[in-house]
């Protein structure tokens, strides 16, 4: 911490008291010009509550939603490396059909609002797996047997399994399509030496890739790649306007229920930020050699 402190310059002191102006400024605004009435005291209620009639303590709204937006974004960064890799090395085949169906599909996603394309994704793909696979009742039979603590463990309630699978798919689906660009940026940076050298001693196309390129590419593209994955993190609000329960969606119940728009927001917000800075520290660390 000293050694933090003796970095900073005078300038930096100036521009941190001008923040801390400008908050104050802004809530002064607030509680005077809207006549708004702040509640802060009432916040922690929604983050944990106090369930007497099992004598412990629950989470809430606000965790409750937080914890979702966690799951989603695991389980559709996990989905995402792997279409996007699955992607990025199509962009790089030898196949003008398989690159133009990849170009195709990239260039789609990254040209289209992603609002829209949640939607498309939403009402075109996710819903018809789900309704395909029966998953609503599956789900709901899991959830009334006395056995389920795994599945909660990583799904949470069973009930809402659907529509978390739902924001995994349409989210993963999106975000693969920048996972692809950095993938094929990768590749396509690996010299072309070494793909002739791997060819020249007997290695096919696969070998080349597994041993040869993608190791050396996924290890270039970490920074942008760390990057992406932040960057779902963020978008994952986005799910909610298909009614995944995630952070936002659960803060959206949670100001139309109380009129608490400002504290809940700041909240919201609060949780995003120490996520996605957390996981920006993580890859710092991890890109240190």
């Amino acid at each position: 911490m000293q050694k933090f402190l003796k970095r900073l310059h005078w300038l930096d002191y100036v521009i941190v008291a001008l923040v801390l102006v400008a908050v104050v400024f802004v809530i002064q605004r607030v509680g005077g010009t809207l006549n708004y009435n702040w509640r802060w005291e009432k916040i922690p209620n929604y983050i944990f509550r106090y369930r007497e009639d099992q004598e412990r303590w629950v989470a809430n709204l606000l965790i409750q939603g937080l914890v979702a937006t966690i799951r989603i974004s695991i389980y559709a960064s996990i989905l995402a490396l792997v279409l996007g890799v699955i992607l990025g090395v199509a962009r790089c085949s030898a196949n003008l059909a398989v690159r133009m169906l990849a170009r195709t599909y990239l260039e789609f996603l990254r040209n289209v609002p992603p609002v829209v394309v949640i939607f498309i994704f939403f009402f075109f793909l996710s819903e018809q797996i789900i309704a395909a696979l029966n998953m609503e009742r599956w789900a709901r039979g899991i959830a009334r047997s006395d056995d389920n603590q795994i599945w909660t463990f990583f799904f949470g309630d069973m009930r809402r399994f659907p529509a978390l699978i739902s924001g995994v798919i349409v989210l993963g689906l999106f975000q693969s399509a920048f996972v692809g660009e950095i993938v094929r940026a990768g590749i396509q940076s690996i010299d072309k030496g070494q793909r002739e050298a791997a060819r020249s001693i007997g290695m096919s196309r696969f070998q080349e890739l597994r041993y040869i390129v993608l190791p050396q590419a996924l290890r270039k593209v970490l920074p942008p790649m760390a990057n992406q994955f932040i960057s779902l993190v963020k978008d994952s609000s986005l799910v909610s306007l298909i009614s995944v329960p995630d952070l936002t969606f659960k803060t959206v119940e949670l100001v139309a229920s109380t009129r608490m728009i400002f504290e809940a927001w700041l909240v919201a917000a609060a949780f995003y930020f120490v996520i996605c800075f957390s996981l920006s520290m993580l890859f710092r660390r991890l890109e240190q050699p």
